[in-house]
């Protein structure tokens, strides 16, 4: 990397789960990097490069103090509630965190003229849609709050940039799951609820059992379809994204995704056979706000941003997280 293209870098969010593989490479790459995080979820072990301030973005002033005394040239925003049924029956919990919270960062980004933002949404700002792989300009129709948050914030980031120049990157994520595969850092999350982790955690005997939330899917054995990207492959589209604003780039909107699907059963599966191990599963009614399948088509994001994923095989992302797991349990005996 080029001085010049060394970088003062806000990550809010940066000790959770995926920001703290994207500062894990923001920090390899050389950039200058603080993080703001009120450590509810993430963990200020999982830092493992640059500062935190740690704190709430719900708070107008700590936000402005940090921003008062550094010179970012771009902020990172992973801040978020992220739990599916969690939105549907405690709502404004969402719009509070997710999209009020984002409003007083774009505040500050304003106010302290931040030319870059790289937002981290979600697929499911699409909802339902009746197409087989899910494009960037698919109509926009969240089912949950989690999803309706994501698609406001994505609206303020837009206008805001229109009538200020600010150049944004928002990257939809499908569904993250795996772990740095030297397991240095990994989900962490108290009471997770994605799948890959919960199949981990049952190896582990850290659950006795597990659940599967519908079998009556419109898909191949009835399970849903849902497209797993591993979490350093998402980490390198957020240094891509960065990359291509500072070279001239502007702004644009990429689906995080590898462009195929895996079914419920399918994953747990996957995680049994690699595992060795066998562990109950409780077959159960649908939850509130579950598509039948979200696949991603991501020629966006390879044509624009070069971005090549490393490790689109879920055999790799199932392994690094029962790796991450293992080290994971590992560390709270000791």
């Amino acid at each position: 990397m080029q001085k010049d293209d060394k970088m003062k870098v806000l990550v809010t969010g940066g000790a959770g789960y995926i920001g703290s593989h994207v500062v894990r490479q923001l920090g390899e790459a050389g950039h200058d990097i603080v993080v703001i995080d009120n450590l509810s979820t993430g963990h200020e072990w999982a830092i493992t490069y640059g500062r935190l301030e740690k704190g709430d973005l719900a708070d107008v002033d700590f936000i402005d103090r940090v921003f008062s005394k550094e010179n970012f040239e771009a902020v990172l925003h992973f801040a978020a509630n992220i739990v599916v049924p969690e939105s549907v029956s405690n709502p404004l919990k969402y719009y509070g965190n997710n999209t009020r919270n984002t409003l007083n960062l774009l505040t500050m980004i304003q106010k302290h003229k931040i030319p870059y933002l790289v937002f981290s949404s979600t697929a499911a700002v699409y909802g339902m849609p009746d197409v087989k792989e899910i494009a960037e300009d698919t109509p926009l129709n969240p089912i949950n709050p989690y999803g309706a948050s994501k698609m406001m914030s994505e609206r303020m980031i837009q206008d805001l940039a229109f009538a200020t120049g600010l150049n944004y990157t928002i990257l939809r994520y499908f569904n993250v799951a795996g772990a740095d595969l030297k397991s240095r850092i990994g989900q962490a999350t108290p009471e997770a609820t994605h799948l890959i982790k919960v199949a981990c955690e049952c190896v582990q005997g850290i659950r006795s059992g597990m659940k599967v939330f519908g079998t009556d899917y419109a898909t191949r054995d009835g399970t849903c379809i849902r497209d797993y990207i591993h979490v350093d492959d998402l980490a390198s589209a957020h240094i891509a994204a960065l990359d291509h604003m500072k070279k001239g780039g502007g702004s644009n909107i990429f689906n995080c995704g590898y462009g195929r699907g895996f079914t419920v059963k399918e994953v747990i599966e996957t995680v049994k056979r690699l595992s060795g191990k066998d562990f109950p599963v409780e077959e159960t009614v649908r939850r509130d706000g579950d598509p039948d399948a979200l696949t991603a088509r991501n020629e966006r994001i390879r044509t624009t941003l070069g971005w090549t994923p490393q490790y689109d095989n879920l055999d790799t992302i199932v392994k690094s997280a029962l790796d991450w797991e293992a080290e994971w349990q590992r560390r709270k005996s000791v």
